[in-house]
């Protein structure tokens, strides 16, 4: 999220519920979302408990608000598609619970890349980036050597930990900035 996707967790959600982003993360349950992304709890126990004091609130409607709010990164589109006709393999790695099929029934995103890590199911199910075990996931799963990986990632943190596990890694800015960091490791577009 935030590289191929706009998440709208970091601004639409803390205004679906009146508040700041820092009132929100104060007020959210600690763990919830997270158990949420790795498949420990349901969307109904997501809603029961993502505030620390049991609030209700309408989880149909925070989940329609977040489908309304999907939408590409600028640029992202025109950057996967010419990367996808040139033939190169391209794949999701996202900490994001099962809504990212909400993304993908809106946006169509496997026309460009396989949702083949997701910290929810498959082969990372369970994970979360920088958790060393989701990059080993990713690298086992592809076998293919780790240097021959190229990771993408709007997070510092997750860039390191991909670096890390022995692939090249770009932190991404933009579309501009990452054809650019593309063309200079000699990636054809």
């Amino acid at each position: 999220m935030d590289t191929v996707v706009v998440d709208p967790f970091f601004d639409h959600m803390p205004k679906f519920f009146g508040m700041t982003f820092q009132e929100l993360m104060k007020a959210k349950h600690p763990t919830a979302w997270v158990e949420f992304e790795t498949n420990l709890i349901t969307e109904g126990e997501l809603f029961q408990k993502f505030f620390h004091d049991s609030r209700t609130f309408d989880g149909e409607g925070l989940r329609s608000m977040m489908i309304r709010q999907y939408e590409y990164v600028d640029g992202m589109e025109s950057l996967l598609g010419r990367l996808r006709g040139k033939g190169y393999e391209l794949h999701a790695m996202s900490n994001y619970p099962m809504w990212f099929r909400y993304i993908e029934d809106k946006l169509r995103v496997s026309q460009y890349l396989d949702w083949t890590f997701v910290s929810c199911t498959g082969p990372m199910e369970g994970f979360r980036k920088p958790a060393k075990e989701a990059y080993e996931a990713a690298i086992s799963t592809l076998k293919m050597p780790a240097g021959e990986l190229l990771f993408v990632d709007d997070r510092k943190v997750n860039v390191d930990a991909a670096l890390a596990s022995g692939m090249d890694a770009v932190l991404f800015e933009n579309a501009h900035q990452l054809e650019a960091e593309l063309k200079a490791r000699g990636i054809a577009l």
